[in-house]
């Protein structure tokens, strides 16, 4: 068992609020951040949203655990108080290296020394800005797939800088949270998960970008040739279609014409993936 009880979450988008919710169902205090009160207000709502999902989809959640879970978590805009009793803090903010280094540093200034910090980034690596957190030994990435109480990874990657003894800490906080923990030996972009995702996911922005497939053949065709449940189209849905431009607007040329397509075809009109009902598929 480790010390951790209190537990902090930046950001609130779909995968944040999603560690946060299935962090308290694990049975932690836990403390929901956004920007602002309009964020925070949604995120209540996608709290609310998750419970009535694990009631669907977890087994024994409907017995009140589902609940329970909505009363150990709280939401705010004030960064200070959000972090001021953490444990542990996972940030989940935009896949931006100039957000994550802003965001470290201010955490960084306003935390208790026994905090360990953690980011989820997806692409990022955490050495890129583990001197913006001012201790960068108790900083790592903890890395959790898209629909976390089904998909329940939980890639865990140091620095070179990294305490061993907080690594093997966040490992056991893993298990305790109810995820399978991958311990990634050494630093990799997309650690192990994105590194074998990423190449189906650039290929599948090309064949659309390019006009070559639409998004309903593209899935088609990997679900029948490999029989997988779902095509990367669909996944790009899941992921959320913000989180895809951002990571598509940082690579190369064909990577930004997808991101021109995501941001023009469907982010300027609202069509954000299944967060908002609509994405390459409708799900109203």
């Amino acid at each position: 068992m480790t010390d951790i009880k209190n537990v902090t979450v930046l950001g609130s988008g779909v995968l944040g609020s999603q560690i946060a919710y299935q962090t308290a169902y694990a049975g932690f205090t836990v403390t929901a951040w956004d920007i602002n009160d309009d964020a925070v207000a949604a995120a209540k709502e996608r709290f609310a949203g998750l419970a009535q999902r694990y009631d669907a989809e977890v087994e024994g959640a409907k017995d009140g655990k589902s609940a329970a879970a909505l009363e150990r978590l709280t939401a705010t805009s004030d960064l200070a108080a959000a972090v001021a009793d953490a444990d542990l803090i996972i940030e989940a903010v935009p896949e931006s290296p100039e957000i994550k280094t802003s965001t470290w540093e201010k955490v960084g200034a306003l935390a208790p020394e026994k905090t360990i910090f953690a980011t989820n980034s997806s692409t990022l690596l955490p050495s890129s800005f583990k001197d913006a957190t001012g201790r960068p030994n108790k900083f790592l990435a903890l890395h959790y797939a898209n629909q976390i109480w089904a998909q329940n990874t939980a890639e865990v990657m140091g620095t070179a800088d990294t305490d061993p003894e907080v690594y093997k800490t966040v490992v056991e906080f893993a298990k305790e949270q109810g995820m399978v923990p991958i311990e990634v030996k050494k630093e990799q972009p997309g650690y192990v998960l994105n590194t074998l995702l990423v190449p189906l996911l650039n290929a599948a922005g090309y064949l659309y970008a390019n006009g070559i497939a639409d998004a309903e053949t593209i899935d088609k065709t990997w679900r029948i040739g490999t029989g997988a449940p779902r095509g990367p189209m669909e996944i790009f849905d899941i992921i959320g279609l913000t989180t895809a431009y951002n990571v598509s607007i940082m690579g190369d040329e064909e990577s930004q014409k997808f991101a021109k397509v995501l941001k023009e075809d469907f982010i300027d009109k609202g069509k954000l993936g299944i967060a908002t009902g609509e994405g390459f598929y409708n799900y109203k």
